[in-house]
């Protein structure tokens, strides 16, 4: 049987339209940004940062609820701050004299027993150092509840008389305490005149260097803020450089104990030029040389005294 050819055009089924797997351009960017670190923090901590801020602020503009909350808090941290472990009872002062000692526990600003929290250490520690007195304050609480303060005074090293009073000072020059009179400290070398606090560690050495003469030294002048005069009793005077001053000192000495110079009827040594020294001589042994001369003799102020004076007198 012969075949049959069948002559009908081939109909295939209509074909679906290609799916494109390219993205939207909206798709795109949006994955672009997200590429970028910082838009991924903001998305992950950004937004629920800005809502938590967001609740907090909405629940918050509430005065009661603020009222509330800071009540709570400011229990929460009262009963905290008043815990046992937090109370400190009492105060220990180690190496402040008894003076000392009751204007730092006076300076305290609570009554012990009190809570540590209410104690500003800082605070106190420059407070406290604005006493004279300090050289230095070593302020903690230790365990116990224990206020400890280890305290450094400041060493008296010598006396300073000027126009406002007498002052104790320290090797430094720093000021110590007022006296009310040279009598108080009688072991300390004395020094006076303006501006000498400032040359104190000088001073110092000067009185060490006149060891020898020490007994009869009555201190140490400052003249015009550069240089000292030595005053011994009897009225002498050593008038030192203002530079080279402890060198002019110990020849002084030298001399002083080679030839007795302070030992006899002088005045005034004055050592401002170390190459020239020059003594004034004292009053009665000018009068003898002026006798010896025949010339009129001296007073005590240093003036001539006129014949007729004598016979009036």
């Amino acid at each position: 049987m012969p075949d049959v050819i069948d002559h009908r055009p081939n109909r295939q089924p209509p074909s679906q339209p290609k799916r494109d797997p390219a993205p939207s351009r909206l798709q795109y960017r949006l994955e672009r940004m997200w590429l970028r670190p910082i838009w991924r923090r903001a998305v992950r901590v950004g937004v629920p940062a800005f809502l938590a801020a967001m609740t907090a602020g909405l629940w918050l503009s509430d005065p009661d609820r603020r009222a509330l909350l800071t009540d709570g808090v400011q229990q929460i941290m009262t009963k905290v701050q008043s815990r046992e472990e937090f109370q400190v009872r009492i105060m220990t002062v180690e190496g402040a004299s008894p003076v000392v000692d009751k204007a730092l526990r006076a300076m305290l600003p609570v009554d012990l027993p009190a809570s540590s929290f209410d104690i500003d250490l800082t605070a106190l520690r420059l407070q406290v150092m604005q006493l004279d007195v300090i050289e230095s304050i070593d302020l903690r609480i230790k365990p116990g509840g224990i206020l400890s303060a280890v305290v450094k005074e400041r060493e008296p090293a010598i006396l300073w008389r000027h126009a406002r009073g007498i002052e104790i000072l320290d090797k430094t020059g720093h000021r110590v305490a007022s006296v009310t009179a040279r009598d108080v400290r009688p072991d300390l070398p004395l020094i006076a005149g303006e501006g000498a606090d400032l040359a104190v560690p000088e001073a110092l050495a000067l009185i060490d260097a006149a060891g020898p003469i020490l007994p009869r030294v009555r201190g140490l002048v400052r003249r015009g803020e550069r240089r000292w005069d030595l005053v011994l009793d009897h009225g002498q005077r050593i008038m030192l450089p203002a530079q080279g001053a402890l060198i002019a000192m110990e020849a002084a000495i030298a001399l002083d104990r080679a030839q007795d110079m302070l030992g006899r009827d002088i005045a005034v040594v004055d050592l401002r030029n170390p190459s020239r020294p020059v003594m004034r001589l004292g009053i009665d042994a000018r009068n003898t040389i002026r006798q010896a001369r025949g010339e009129p003799i001296l007073g005590p102020d240093g003036k001539v005294i006129q014949e007729d004076d004598r016979k009036g007198g």
